[in-house]
């Protein structure tokens, strides 16, 4: 007896999101900042022209289809180099195809689309220029990254960057409704539809690629009828979804973007958000520990001597962390990043020392004053070190009223200034208290300088 095979069709074999995939404009989800009418994108589809550039955005937003897009508007070659996977061999290549199809079709272009440009290295992105520069290729990358960071200068200079953000909810509802017209999906209830959408994360193939496998779920339970026509509930779509982590490129340009929105969040003053970006990082996989290292910093930036105890607190549980692992000590990062959050906050210190960091990069080589050094050898004491130094625990209230401290050829400095919160307060308090001090010292220094060297006044007797 003959096995009968079933041999589906190439385009069946395709992804669900390569069969979807648009083929127009029109058909485009998301990315309205670009491509809506008068938009910079759509003008550039509609001048009939191509240009160079670069498409920055998360995965599955349509960096490739855009791409492919162009190519099909101005009737261009289409040639398509993975930077994962290719290297100067595969850019030889594009460029030997692109003159020999302009010189069987003259007055056409071709494209040369890059995916994952920032994985070429310098000299693989140099080898591009000449030809960009004359005209004979246009150059179209894609990127997760910064191009700023990632892409050449000179590559960067000749190309116009497009920023495409992850598709909103809308627009990831409108292709759940898009693919059950290609494929058979099972009912579900409206908490896990916005469930599943959430679990796209922005991102059209992950949600194209979950809908694929939904609709093998409902294939594989076909002959129970009653169960495919009941709607499934978010219980039934985490089963079968099972764990999953949000998006987040624990090196890229999101991981960036969400650690500087923590920080930015304890700086504001702001416990709910610092404590929802740290939980999101937390999800993601980052790294507990460095997490707790970038509060440590925040406690010294943004707090400092507002409230020292934050840099303790900091500290603690960074050691609560390595202590514990996850996901105990994780509730010691929590504890932190609220009281970081609430703490006054200060940034003198830190302002002060990158002042003097400036000054000192800027001025002199200054000499050490003879009385400012030590001398722990009779040498040194015979050249004068440490003479006439005002040991302050000798002084009315341990401070030598007076004295200078900073090189004799300088003038005092001032780098730090306290700010009206928390202990900087007592702080600035003391700190005009000394300064006072200093002028009354110094006043009276200067009239007892000025005494000294008055003229001597002539005595003439009384007459009798």
């Amino acid at each position: 007896m003959s096995t009968l095979e079933f041999k589906p069709s190439a385009s069946l074999l395709e992804p669900l999101a390569e069969r979807l995939r648009p083929k127009s404009l029109q058909e485009v989800a998301g990315q309205a900042h670009l491509l809506s009418e008068g938009m910079a994108l759509r003008l550039a589809f509609e001048s009939g022209v191509p240009h160079s550039c670069i498409f920055w955005g998360p995965p599955g937003v349509g960096k490739t289809t855009i791409a492919r897009l162009m190519a099909g508007a101005f009737d261009a070659q289409f040639i398509m180099i993975s930077a994962v996977l290719g290297g100067v061999k595969e850019i030889r290549e594009a460029v030997d195809r692109a003159k020999a199809f302009e010189l069987s079709n003259p007055g056409q272009r071709t494209i040369v689309f890059v995916d994952e440009v920032h994985r070429f290295n310098k000299s693989q992105q140099d080898a591009f220029l000449p030809h960009v520069e004359s005209g004979l290729l246009t150059f179209i990358g894609a990127t997760t990254e910064n191009p700023s960071f990632e892409v050449n200068s000179a590559l960067l200079s000749r190309a116009q960057v497009y920023v495409l953000k992850p598709l909103d909810a809308d627009s990831l509802r409108a292709l759940v409704d898009k693919a059950r017209r290609h494929v058979s999906l099972p009912l579900l209830e409206e908490e896990a539809t916005s469930r599943l959408v959430n679990y796209a994360d922005g991102d059209a193939r992950r949600l194209f690629n979950t809908l694929e496998m939904l609709s093998l779920v409902k294939q594989k339970t076909a002959f129970d009828e009653s169960s495919n026509a009941t709607p499934k509930n978010l219980t039934w779509l985490e089963n079968v979804l099972g764990e999953q982590l949000r998006r987040h490129d624990k090196g890229g340009e999101q991981f960036y973007d969400t650690i500087s929105a923590l920080h930015k969040s304890v700086r504001g003053s702001d416990p709910d958000a610092a404590l929802y970006w740290m939980v999101r990082m937390l999800d993601g996989g980052v790294d507990p520990n460095y997490i707790a290292r970038r509060m440590i910093r925040m406690a010294s930036e943004d707090i400092g001597l507002a409230d020292p105890r934050a840099l303790t607190m900091a500290l603690d549980a960074m050691q609560t962390m390595e202590r514990l692992g996850s996901p105990e000590g994780e509730l010691a990062l929590a504890q932190c990043v609220v009281y970081l959050s609430v703490a006054p906050k200060s940034n003198a210190v830190y302002q002060a020392f990158k002042a003097a960091k400036q000054f000192v990069k800027e001025d002199q080589t200054r000499a050490v004053p003879l009385r400012l050094r030590n001398a722990p050898t009779q040498m040194m004491k015979n050249l004068d070190y440490g003479r006439a130094y005002r040991y302050a625990h000798d002084e009315p209230q341990a401070f030598a009223a007076g004295e200078h401290y900073f090189p004799d050829d300088l003038k005092a400095q001032e780098f730090y200034n306290p700010v009206p919160r928390g202990l900087e307060i007592k702080i600035a308090e003391k700190l005009k208290h000394l300064q006072d001090l200093n002028r009354q010292a110094n006043a009276k220094d200067a009239k007892n300088a000025k005494g000294l060297h008055a003229p001597s006044e002539s005595i003439t007797p009384k007459e009798p």
